[in-house]
């Protein structure tokens, strides 16, 4: 059963998805948080396609720090694989997340590695 955190958090997931849509030369850059892992991954809508992603459950991926420190390694892991890939310029998506904490270190991480917004 959902809690009403949930609900809400859904509900302004679909009222940002209204809105932002990732394409081939603006991909989406989506986020997902648990309660111990980080999720990112760069997503052309258009063709229902994932172009690129990283997380901090990756074997290479080494967490040492907070969560907030290893949302930043993600971000900036998932930069350098979107510029070798091509994309340079992305539309954050926060998945209904607050634009604080371990959302905001891995938007930050991102723009250090090379991602504009």
């Amino acid at each position: 059963m959902a809690t009403k955190k949930d609900i809400r958090r859904t509900k302004i997931k679909f009222r940002i998805r209204h809105k932002v849509s990732g394409t081939k030369e603006m991909p989406r850059l989506s986020v997902f948080r648990s309660n111990k892992e980080i999720y990112a991954q760069v997503i052309d809508d258009v063709k229902g396609v994932t172009l690129t992603a990283a997380s901090s459950l990756e074997k290479s991926f080494e967490k040492s720090g907070t969560k907030s420190e290893v949302a930043a390694k993600v971000g900036k892991t998932l930069a350098e694989r979107a510029i070798a890939a091509g994309i340079n310029t992305v539309v954050f998506d926060r998945n209904g997340y607050l634009y604080h904490g371990r959302v905001k270190s891995l938007a930050d991480g991102a723009r250090e590695g090379g991602l504009k917004f």
